[in-house]
């Protein structure tokens, strides 16, 4: 193949779309699962639901069908992914139940070699949309392999289980926590949280979207256009309050009265109230969390899980509590990409290794060493106010450039420049340090190890797309014209002698 994309959530649907929209027909994505939807297939646990307003999470090309509430639930989520597919004929380049267990980059065929399921395949170009929402973290507490009943992740739930009457201890006080507990306090006889961190709340406005505002919006673009422009602006402005820690005042202000108002004890309410600023951690918004742990059979535990004995789970500061069933509500590993470890670039080496646990790219798409190699989601292209899809949008503009540019320039292979990754990665540093992200007295998953942020994008959305849709070749070193394919599988054998292949481009 020319292209080969891995993963088909948003970014490998969205690559496969805008991939064949730029003339790119020689393509083919790769999906371990048996149907598309990445995070939004994985993700079902009751309450699910999008964290920005419903009318930013969809491509830019297929607006929303008219959804049915202002932050639209998983399932809603998950139909629209894989009605855009159908519509734009992303299954015809889809292959399902294929999972890639290795890439290797071939410097004398100029080609990655990719080993899967389903026997090997090529290609010039090979697109990583695996994305950070995908390999559940559980935690090391000991004895949690011995709990006296079912452990459950909230990013693999069982829809076998019933909680009705049951004893349920929730782990974790983040993103799927703050939605998972308010679907399920009413079920259970009583219900167990252990926060090891509190978050800052913001008021949740999900209300139904009424049939007949629906229908307007999907009959009056120029209606859809403004509503989604204004909730962008809202976004950025919560955004470049982040960029400006000063400013964060007034949304400290509005989640304090948010949590004022919704608990009256005020115990419960100081063990809810953080000690970071807003921003710190990724900013939530909820309007039934709260109420939902001021139910008399609801206790909060203000301190991380420690141990688990039987059906027994004792907190760090010694309180205890019994449980039936155990919820993770522990959110994913997201400092590395899912594939980083079996990714081996020009000189054989992985990404994991390369990256030593602090990934970084240019751009937050190519890295230096791992030629024709795309990155969707990659290091320091997120910021916590915003939907990711506007980041993939401007990703797959600057992929669909750079492939313009090896076709017209007769050109095999392209791979950035270390000084410009060094250059660009410095400057990504330097910005984010007067950030909240990293000066807001937290510790985060955007910070990896020995404190640098490998999440965030320092500057504006607008700046963002505006950075990634001007592809600037100088950039980036390339290679001649690709020699002739050696056939259906890599020339030799396949072992770990990447420095035998090495050619210097010309």
């Amino acid at each position: 193949m020319e292209v080969v994309v891995i993963g088909a959530g948003f970014s490998g649907i969205g690559a496969s779309i805008r991939l064949r929209q730029a003339g790119c027909r020689d393509l083919l994505v790769l999906e371990k699962a048996a149907e598309p939807g990445g995070t939004w297939r994985d993700n079902t646990y009751p309450g699910c639901a999008c964290d920005v307003p419903s009318s930013l999470y969809c491509y830019s090309f297929a607006p929303g069908p008219g959804w049915s509430r202002v932050f639209a639930g998983q399932r809603e989520i998950h139909d629209y992914l894989r009605s855009t597919a159908r519509r734009y004929g992303a299954y015809e380049s889809l292959r399902c139940g294929v999972e890639v267990l290795r890439a290797r980059w071939d410097d004398r065929a100029r080609r990655w070699w990719l080993e899967t399921t389903d026997g090997p395949y090529s290609a010039a170009v090979l697109v990583l949309a695996t994305g950070p929402w995908h390999r559940p973290r559980w935690p090391e507490v000991p004895g949690l392999g011995g709990f006296a009943g079912p452990v459950v992740h909230t990013a693999r739930w069982d829809h076998s289980l019933d909680l009705t009457g049951r004893h349920v201890a929730v782990v974790g006080s983040g993103a799927s926590a703050v939605q998972v507990v308010p679907a399920i306090q009413e079920r259970a006889a009583a219900l167990h949280l252990f926060q090891r961190t509190p978050q800052w709340l913001l008021p949740r406005p999900d209300v139904p979207v009424p049939a007949a505002l629906a229908r307007w919006l999907r009959r009056s673009p120029g209606a859809r256009r403004a509503l989604r422009a204004g909730q962008y602006a809202l976004q950025e402005g919560i955004g470049y309050a982040f960029r400006h820690p000063r400013l964060v005042r007034p949304l400290q202000a509005a989640a304090l009265l948010h949590l004022r108002r919704s608990v009256r004890d005020r115990e419960l309410r100081r063990a809810l109230t953080p000690d970071y600023t807003p921003g710190c951690k990724r900013l939530l918004t909820s309007s039934t969390y709260f109420p939902a742990l001021t139910r008399p059979h609801v206790r909060l535990h203000p301190t991380a899980l420690a141990a688990v004995d039987g059906n027994r789970l004792t907190g760090a500061d010694g309180s205890e509590a019994r449980a039936d069933v155990l919820v993770l509500a522990t959110g994913f590993h997201m400092g590395e990409l899912p594939l980083a470890h079996g990714v081996h670039g020009r000189d054989g080496r992985t990404l994991r290794e390369v990256w030593g646990g602090v990934p970084e790219a240019y751009l937050g798409t190519t890295v230096g060493g791992f030629p024709n190699l795309f990155l969707l989601l990659g290091p320091n292209l997120l910021a916590g106010s915003t939907s990711a899809l506007t980041a993939v949008e401007a990703q797959l503009d600057l992929v669909a450039a750079a492939l313009a540019h090896l076709r017209r320039g007769g050109h095999a292979s392209l791979d950035v420049r270390a000084d410009v990754q060094a250059a660009y990665n410095a400057a990504v540093q330097e910005a984010l340090s007067t950030t909240v992200y990293n000066s807001g007295g937290c510790s985060s998953y955007y910070l990896g190890p020995g404190g640098r942020n490998t999440f965030c994008w320092p500057w504006s959305t607008g700046r963002l797309v505006r950075r990634l849709r001007r592809f600037d070749p100088a950039a980036y070193a390339w290679s001649g014209a690709a020699p002739p394919l050696p056939g259906p599988t890599p020339p030799g054998d396949t072992d770990d002698r990447p420095a035998d292949r090495r050619e210097t481009a010309p």
